[in-house]
């Protein structure tokens, strides 16, 4: 009975937010308080349990990567980048499409797919309003592109994260597992989103040669903050690349980065926390509660015992119901909190399985569910919710529905491909 309370709270919720009939944030946040007075969440454990409750490693990687942006912003950087992409392309629509998702796929999987939408989506939206063109098109096929492109290694998006401690697979064993269907599914794509955003992709000449005539360096306001930025921002990078070597956590090297830009950075801190985006962390920590209610009452996890009760020892269709299963499962559950459910489930199974190979194709297929099914809807992953919270701050709200209608097509042939691919490589 519990766990249909549950799932109907949970419906409920999910409802308002998909529908927009309500602002999400407080949609999330009644939802999380009716499951902690119904005691179907586990009261104040939500703050500490890593598996039942709100995942603060996502909440403080997002805080710290927002306070980053907070100051780089103010060195002239993404304006600079806009002009800089808008010359490139010439202002073609569809070639400034690709140059961007280009970008943010190859950056995702080294920076993971959070932060590169957060350093990549204020270009976006610059170079968009200098075009005049509707950002929204170009928000979304970003947001998608990241989350292909993040599958591709060990950091590039948080589910891997969590699979890659559980299971013992190194940042390498990702990429030579994932990367080379990341980069077929990637194509693919590119190909595909001049059918799917063929209505969105307008040119003016008359915005463009404005735009063409414009000198990108002038855009550059304290050169000597942006080196000192650059410096900080790359060390970042050195940190979040060595995860597995340094067993420092994502999040604390945000956390850290975002402390040291801020000291020689020189800037008033009031300043740079207007820029962080409260609403979507509340938001998380609210979905994350909800989740946990779902979790805590074995919902979940009398899921994952129908599933391997029912699939016994035929692992092509394990792998199969895992990577389907995952891809429609963490569309609605946000694939964070779905993955770290789930972890022990698949481990289970693995160890059942006949020899090293079949497991760890049970384990790629669970993770390339996981990761391509974050584009099924808007709440799916992390790096979509904080490219709407953006786009909404700036005066481009993107809807549910908006982005949901490309997400759901992108995740069916994303992971019909995965299909392929675990089938040829791992049982054919």
């Amino acid at each position: 009975m519990r766990q249909f309370v549950a799932l109907g709270i949970f419906a409920v919720a999910f409802f308002f937010i998909a529908t927009e009939k309500a602002n999400k944030v407080k949609v999330v946040l009644i939802g999380a308080a009716a499951m902690l007075v119904l005691g179907l969440a586990p009261g104040t454990e939500v703050f500490f349990s890593e598996h039942e409750g709100i995942d603060w490693n996502v909440i403080f990687l997002l805080l710290g990567m927002m306070i980053v942006i907070g100051v780089v912003k103010q060195t002239g950087l993404f304006d600079y980048l806009g002009i800089w992409a808008a010359k490139r392309s010439e202002g073609r629509p569809y070639r400034l499409m690709v140059l961007l998702m280009a970008l943010t796929a190859v950056a995702s999987p080294f920076l993971d797919n959070v932060t590169t939408i957060m350093l990549v989506a204020p270009v976006t939206i610059v170079v968009c309003e200098r075009l005049k063109i509707a950002p929204q098109p170009y928000l979304i096929a970003e947001v998608l592109a990241s989350n292909i492109g993040g599958a591709a290694t060990l950091i590039g998006d948080p589910p891997n994260i969590i699979i890659g401690s559980r299971a013992g697979l190194t940042f390498n064993d990702f990429l030579v597992h994932m990367a080379p269907i990341v980069v077929i599914v990637f194509a693919v794509f590119v190909v595909m989103s001049r059918l799917l955003f063929r209505k969105s992709l307008r040119y003016n000449p008359e915005n463009v040669a404005a735009v063409l005539a414009l000198q990108e360096r002038r855009a550059i306001r304290d050169p000597r903050l942006l080196v000192r930025c650059l410096a900080v921002l790359a060390v970042m990078i050195a940190g979040f690349s060595l995860h597995s070597v340094l067993h420092i956590e994502p999040s604390l090297v945000a956390l850290i980065g975002a402390g040291v830009m801020v000291l020689v950075a020189r800037v008033e801190v009031s300043d740079v926390l207007r820029e962080v985006e409260w609403p979507t962390l509340v938001f998380f920590m609210g979905l994350f509660v909800m989740v946990s209610g779902l979790t805590h009452t074995g919902l979940i996890e009398s899921i994952g015992d129908w599933a391997v009760a029912a699939i016994g020892d035929r692992y092509l269709l394990a792998a199969t119901a895992l990577l389907f299963g995952s891809g429609v499962l963490g569309a609605f559950f946000d694939n964070i909190p779905y993955v770290a459910t789930m972890t022990p489930v698949v481990e289970g199974v693995v160890q059942e399985a006949p020899d090293p190979k079949t497991g760890q194709a049970l384990w790629w297929a669970f993770a390339l569910g996981a990761d391509f099914g974050g584009n099924g809807t808007a709440v799916a992953a992390s790096a979509n919710v904080v490219a709407l919270g953006i786009a909404t701050r700036s005066g481009h709200h993107i809807t549910f529905w908006q982005f949901t209608r490309y997400g759901i097509v992108v995740t069916a042939f994303s992971i019909a491909m995965a299909w392929g691919y675990v089938w040829l490589r791992y049982f054919a």
